[in-house]
């Protein structure tokens, strides 16, 4: 009688459940969601090879879109501002004898209304100097950005860069400016940084800035690099603001190591050794990741490989994590990306980050997340990770297109992949090769966030084309359909390779698991294993929805997914 009841219940599940059949060939867009779980938000989205800035609900629908002129594409980043306006880079499509040129190139900021009117304009992009990858937004309604800025054969060498780091006769260095809007295409520099202030080297001992890099940790080593013969030297690819310590960090993935700078000085203080809080000047009053970089560790010692979207956790005095660094650390291993965390050890009564054995603490990282399928979101490149109000952490291997959040026990809560190709919306069902869908980042912003008083959010459709539209109302709370007092349970949820049991109270509890799919079919049994403690390893199955019963009496609502994508 049991097994009947089991079969007819099946049954009736069946027919509730056709769309979800469609739903295990989802490969763009919205691919996972537990809405019990993720962060109730609404995601900004501003893909390469296109123009707009999309800002999407949590089931993959676009609320609210910026349009712009379609030769234009992203230069990289974007922000929403709590009025509702946002923040862009933007760059023309053709680059085509453009004298600054590499990937990351921008070249204009832009600042529009949330009904998309232009608000103001500035480009920075001619013979010498070019805006690239990021901009920082900062409370006085100033802009930090970074842009590289052109040095001849004849100033590198003069500055003790090796000739044969100059193989292209000319380098890259970068600056750091802080632009004031006025008005709709008026702006005024009113700090700046220059690397090209604060170099040293051991190289040539006839210049001014020899000496040892182990001796002076606040000076950037011009001879150092991971591709030392590249225009594109070193290459800034973040910058973030700490508000309560008036200090600016950065990210040079091609040093693996991110930088702070005193933003408390004078422009021209900066330029120099002296003045500021830190009391010194320009220079670096901290650097971590890799103190090869200043001839101060061995290759043990390095803990970056071409980091991206390095920026501060919790930037307020009291908000959580305040100090903490989060960033995406691509070239982890040969073949996987981690998202990690570290604290830095200030002192704030001498305002000195703190060093031991000539290199800054801290030794290692407070937190890191990897995938067991270490490859899945692999990423050399691009890339993103935002701690969210609850806890949860927002992932974007960039180069795969490739989103996804997870919760603090590291179950994927909720899975995205940009629906482009080369720019262009793909069909459900399509696959998308590596790189033709870059993402450079992804941001969460919650329900709550003042740019949304006022405003309708209502779905207007997906970027992909036939999309599956009751996907989402489907699966949005994946739990057990049949409970016994929320006591059993079963974990984690969606499943990736072994199936764990919550919730059991005595090791001979449950003596049959089984697993059926939609159709009813029979896929797993699994009798008396005394408890399941080290889990059920999965059968080889495909994707998708399934059913499993405990004792043939509780049944429960799973979705199994090992699809963490690869291309």
């Amino acid at each position: 009688m049991i097994r009947e009841t089991i079969k007819l219940f099946l049954g009736l599940i069946l027919l509730f459940n056709c769309k979800e059949l469609y739903s295990q060939k989802h490969t763009v867009g919205l691919c996972t969601i537990n809405k019990s779980k993720c962060f109730k938000g609404y995601t900004l989205l501003y893909p390469h090879e296109q123009s707009s800035v999309f800002l999407l609900d949590l089931c993959g629908e676009i609320v609210h879109e910026w349009k712009d002129d379609p030769d234009s594409r992203p230069g990289n980043t974007v922000y929403l501002l709590e009025d509702g306006s946002i923040l862009k880079t933007k760059r023309s499509s053709k680059v085509t004898g453009n004298p600054i040129w590499s990937g990351g190139g921008g070249g204009t900021v832009e600042r529009r209304d949330w009904d998309n009117n232009l608000l103001w304009t500035f480009t920075l992009n001619d013979s010498f100097n070019r805006l690239h990858h990021d901009i920082e937004p900062l409370p006085n309604g100033n802009i930090l950005m970074i842009c590289w800025t052109k040095k001849s054969q004849d100033e590198a060498l003069a500055k003790g860069r090796n000739p044969e780091f100059l193989k292209n006769n000319e380098l890259w260095s970068d600056k750091i400016i802080e632009v004031m809007p006025i008005g709709t295409d008026s702006f005024k520099i009113v700090w700046e940084w220059h690397i090209w202030d604060h170099l040293v080297q051991d190289f040539d001992s006839g210049k001014t800035n020899y000496g040892k890099p182990e001796n002076k940790p606040g000076k950037i080593n011009i001879n150092y690099a991971e591709n030392a013969s590249a225009r594109n030297w070193s290459f800034l690819n973040a910058i973030s603001y700490n508000v309560a310590l008036d200090q600016i960090l950065v990210s040079s993935p091609s040093f693996n190591e991110i930088w702070i700078i005193d933003h408390s000085t004078s422009t021209s203080e900066a330029a120099g050794e002296r003045g500021g809080f830190a009391k010194s000047g320009g220079d670096l009053i901290y650097r971590w990741g890799n103190p090869q970089a200043y001839n101060a560790g061995s290759p043990a010692d390095q803990k970056l490989f071409f980091q991206h979207d390095a920026h501060w956790m919790g930037p307020k005095s009291g908000d959580d994590d305040y100090g903490k660094i989060l960033l995406f650390n691509n070239r982890a291993g040969a073949d996987y990306s981690t998202v990690n965390i570290f604290e830095p050890v200030f002192d704030q009564y001498f305002w000195q980050y703190q060093k031991s054995n000539q290199k800054y603490l801290p030794a290692n990282f407070t937190w890191t997340y990897k995938q067991t399928d270490s490859s899945a979101f692999y990423s050399a490149a691009l890339s993103s990770a935002q701690r969210l109000k609850n806890g949860n952490t927002l992932i974007c291997a960039g180069q795969s297109g490739y989103s996804f959040e997870v919760d603090p026990s590291e179950e994927i809560v909720w899975e995205y992949i940009t629906p482009l190709k080369n720019g262009k919306s793909v069909k459900q069902g399509d696959s998308i090769a590596v790189s033709l869908n870059n993402t450079f980042r992804v941001k969460r912003y919650p329900e709550d966030h003042p740019a949304f008083t006022g405003r309708i959010l209502s779905p207007k459709g997906f970027i992909e084309l036939d999309p599956d539209t009751g996907f989402c109302d489907l699966t949005l709370n994946i739990r057990p359909m049949v409970k016994d007092n929320g006591a059993k349970s079963i974990y984690p949820n969606p499943l990736k390779e072994r199936m764990f049991l919550g919730g059991i109270k005595h090791p001979n509890e449950v003596q049959s698991v089984k697993m059926y799919s939609v159709l009813g079919l029979k896929v797993m049994e699994v009798n008396d294993q005394n408890g399941f403690e080290n889990g059920i390893p999965l059968p080889d199955i495909l994707d998708g929805l399934y059913y499993v019963t405990l004792n043939d009496l509780e049944v429960f609502k799973v979705l199994v997914s090992r699809k963490q994508v690869k291309f």
